[in-house]
């Protein structure tokens, strides 16, 4: 029997929503997507993929442009969108990315077996509405919301002990945009080396093939590395919550904060070898496991954008009607709170200090899913042979 069903609060998180519920959760999301395409700059962030995209179209290359940031891959699976017409794309784009959000939802609920009408499905969907993350990822239509949709493809398909099909799919995420390369630890740790090798395959041969087809591609190597490299310009950087560009905002010296940052990442990656490692439902540990390497990944990465947290957060919450869970903890709903605009934070609010809010918010979500795999790796319990298997065979 699974575990999870010994438990009251699983059997009420499962339970089919009513009628009203889900329409509620609906029309919350419709008018977020409404207030999305309304306000003055409506997929800000999509726009610089599509300009590039235009500019390869017409000859040039699309890393003529300072803002676009993207793999050769992106420039290519931007063309359709820059075929349309700015006008529906203002629309298009940002319902687009609350598709892909929503979809990652689903998805994430299939990993645990949660029906889709069920009582979590619903508070979650609707709760989105009110969720700054989801907010920002939705109005700038950011590439980020792929991400979203196909980490929990991926967990799903490896959950069934399909790692090579999982490789696929990030290998296509990262082709799109490069947030899920982390996720190579996962299959190095479930010693899924066909899948580990499709995962680098996919979006290099995808870039490959791009760069082949457009004008100076060394521009990426050249201008874009050192870019990243260097963090975010002033457009950008009051908007980053990576430590790295947080703490020296607080006058912390450059490579201290570059220390700090570095020391906490390598004992996120620490606590989630341990993770999985460690027994108890191989559901849990796979996406715990992959949760904590995306959140070890965030305190040292540049940049480290609020709407990143919407990545391994989806897969969390789909998991709260395990016993033991991460959303168990009441640290995690304390982390996502100060993201809900009804809880103003006056020296908080304004777009240039927002970033500190971020930045808490990264760190807290880190320190509760770290303190979750140290317990579930520290109570050494083995696997139940009754609870479904995560493949552990190589080239599977």
């Amino acid at each position: 029997m699974d575990p999870a069903q010994s438990s009251p609060a699983t059997s009420w998180l499962h339970h089919r929503a009513s009628l009203p519920a889900r329409l509620t959760a609906v029309a919350l999301s419709a008018v977020m997507v409404h207030r999305a395409t309304t306000v003055p700059r409506p997929g800000l962030d999509n726009t610089f993929v599509v300009a590039a995209a235009r500019t390869f179209l017409d000859g040039g290359s699309p890393y003529a442009d300072p803002r676009f940031l993207y793999l050769p891959s992106s420039v290519l699976a931007a063309v359709p969108e820059a075929l349309l017409d700015d006008r529906l794309l203002r629309v298009a784009a940002p319902c687009t990315a609350a598709a892909l959000v929503l979809t990652g939802w689903l998805l994430a609920l299939r990993i645990f077996g949660v029906p889709a009408n069920s009582r979590l499905a619903v508070l979650v969907a609707g709760g989105l509405a009110f969720f700054m993350p989801f907010w920002s990822v939705v109005v700038l239509a950011n590439w980020t919301a792929s991400s979203v949709a196909l980490m929990p493809l991926a967990l799903l398909l490896a959950v069934r002990d399909r790692w090579t099909a999982a490789g696929v799919v990030t290998g296509l995420a990262i082709a799109l945009k490069p947030m899920l390369a982390p996720l190579l630890l996962l299959f190095l740790l479930a010693r899924a080396w066909r899948g580990a090798a499709v995962l680098v395959l996919v979006p290099l041969a995808a870039s490959v093939t791009a760069a082949l087809a457009m004008p100076r591609p060394d521009l990426f190597f050249t201008r874009v590395l050192p870019f990243l490299l260097r963090g975010q310009d002033d457009f950008a950087r009051p908007y980053d919550a990576s430590l790295v560009t947080v703490l020296p905002r607080l006058s912390v010296p450059p490579w201290m904060a570059t220390s700090v940052a570095l020391v906490l990442a390598g004992a996120g990656l620490l606590l989630a070898h341990r993770r999985w490692q460690g027994g108890g439902d191989p559901r849990l540990r796979l996406v715990e496991t992959a949760a904590m390497i995306m959140f070890a990944t965030f305190l040292v990465s540049r940049p480290a954008f609020l709407h990143y947290a919407l990545v391994p957060l989806l897969p969390l919450l789909a998991s709260a009607g395990l016993p033991g869970s991460a959303p168990r903890s009441p640290w995690l709903w304390i982390a996502l709170l100060p993201q809900v605009p009804a809880f103003a934070w006056p020296l908080l609010e304004a777009p240039e200090r927002r970033a500190f809010k971020d930045a808490v918010m990264l760190c807290l979500l880190a320190a509760v899913v770290g303190a979750r795999c140290l317990r579930a790796a520290g109570d050494g319990q083995p696997r139940s042979p009754a609870e479904p298997s995560v493949a552990f065979r190589a080239g599977t």
